[in-house]
């Protein structure tokens, strides 16, 4: 232990005394871990802002409906629509993991204000609950659907080819499910977009109860499911299966996989892509620093090896040189990486619309310890390397070659 401390002493000394080589290799190793530190929290960061908005927009963590029925198309699919109203919406809420439950209908109808008439894709749903958990249902004009008897929700596209705004009046026809023509009265309340063009064209949102007027039914097609953690799906789905076996439930990944599991996989793709090159900058950066400053101390090395210290000593001093030098500005580049990330990067990076949407928005850069503690030995690792392999061949230098070098 008393010689660890001597060696490390003496490595502190050694960068002390060439202070201008230890900065610039310092400097690249702290920029890199910084960078590749930032870099990582972005790639996070978009990844869940899709996560988020997909989530809290549309899906929720999930929806149960009766086995098989997203399998195939019915030509009656109401006959396959979910009995037991409230009292199955209880049970399901008895699950543990379960937070809130969203009961819906979805179904097509006709829209029409007295002088245009339109087809769209209704969704009857709890608008009281939705509107607490469904937060990036993007509301543009009025205010999101709640307890309004009979206010309709419009799609920012649906609206535009209305001609319709808030406290506007929408009448909507759609056929029951005894096959007779219904309609029903609706105040509009507010216009929401999702960032999803097809969406936002064609659907509209009233009070289940309205949607099962509508329909004249009283079932229920599906349950979108809050959960009181995220992470949480996999217990759920176990514990709905067994407590429900003639229905099967469904993450928001698998509901959604054109817009979401494909950005991702797409995004995830690409961030490797990124993530390789930086890496190759960063670490050939260092490495090149590295091998720079030993080979600068050409002369120094072969003084020592003249005043009797082995080849493995001198490697001993160097590696623990590049040991301190590595941790310490790697530690530095994280650190710098945190207080950008809470005062320059506070407010996220306003991103253009990716694709699949029609809206920016902004991705906050999330900085995870694991993350931190991989570029750390990442930067730690790559200047002990570096220093190995440029010393090595240094170290076993004759002395008075290395005595002769300039």
């Amino acid at each position: 232990m008393e010689k660890f401390k001597v060696i490390l002493k003496t490595a502190w000394r050694g960068l002390a005394r060439n202070s201008r080589r230890s900065l610039a290799v310092g400097l690249t190793v702290g920029v890199g871990a910084a960078a590749l530190f930032l870099f990582d929290g972005f790639n996070i960061g978009i990844t869940n802002q899709y996560r988020e908005n997909t989530i809290h927009s549309r899906y929720g963590y999930g929806q149960l409906n009766t086995k098989g029925y997203r399998d195939q198309v019915f030509e009656e699919p109401w006959k396959e629509w979910m009995d037991g109203g409230d009292e199955l919406l209880d049970q399901v809420r008895a699950i543990p993991e379960v937070s809130a439950v969203f009961p819906r209908a979805e179904f097509f109808a006709l829209l029409t204000n007295g002088s245009i008439t339109l087809s769209g894709r209704g969704q009857g749903v709890d608008g009281e609950a939705e509107s607490k958990f469904f937060t990036t249902l993007n509301i543009e004009e009025g205010k999101s659907l709640s307890d309004q008897a009979d206010g309709i929700l419009l799609g920012k596209g649906l609206a535009r080819s209305l001609n319709a705004k808030p406290g506007d009046r929408i009448t909507v026809l759609a056929n029951t499910t005894r096959g007779s023509l219904n309609a029903l009265d609706f105040t509009v309340v507010g216009i929401f977009h999702t960032g999803s063009k097809d969406f936002d064209d064609v659907v509209f949102r009233i009070p289940i109860r309205q949607a099962q007027v509508l329909l004249d039914t009283q079932k229920i097609e599906i349950i979108s499911i809050g959960l009181k953690d995220p992470n949480s799906w996999i217990d759920f789905a176990t514990a709905a299966t067994e407590k429900f076996p003639n229905l099967e439930s469904t993450p928001f990944a698998v509901l959604d996989k054109v817009y979401y599991q494909h950005a991702v996989d797409w995004l995830d793709s690409q961030f490797r892509v990124i993530l390789i090159i930086i890496l190759l900058v960063v670490i050939l950066g260092i490495l090149n620093s590295v091998s720079t400053g030993i080979l600068e101390r050409k002369r120094e090395i072969g003084t020592l090896r003249a005043n009797g210290e082995s080849s493995a000593d001198v490697m001993k001093l160097l590696l623990s040189e590049s040991l301190v030098l590595g941790g310490l500005s790697s530690s530095l580049g994280v650190i710098v990486a945190l207080i950008a990330n809470e005062t320059l990067l506070a407010n996220g990076i306003l991103m253009p619309p990716s694709p699949g949407l029609t809206r920016q928005f902004h991705v906050w850069i999330e900085l995870q310890p694991f993350m931190g503690v991989k570029t750390l030995v990442l930067g730690l690792v790559c200047t002990v390397v570096g220093t190995f392999f440029a010393a090595w061949k240094v170290v076993k230098m004759p002395i008075s070659e290395a005595l002769r070098s300039i």
